[in-house]
């Protein structure tokens, strides 16, 4: 579960945001890890996106370990 605050973030080379489909691939590829390797994971390529842009929205996202 996740809000909209990944995906509407402004960043990269051009400023464009995020966007569902790139958080999608993410998720997948991270899915097989633990969990606090796939925090840590989100956090970067998030902080990486960003860049020097200011966040614009919250963010949250809820992993649920079965």
């Amino acid at each position: 579960m996740f809000s909209d605050g990944y995906i509407d973030q402004f960043g990269g080379d051009k400023r464009k945001k995020f966007k569902s489909m790139n958080f999608k691939k993410l998720l997948l590829s991270v899915q097989g890890e633990s969990m606090d390797s796939q925090r840590q994971t989100l956090e970067q390529t998030y902080e990486q996106w960003r860049g020097p842009h200011e966040q614009i929205d919250d963010i949250i996202v809820l992993g649920v370990r079965s």
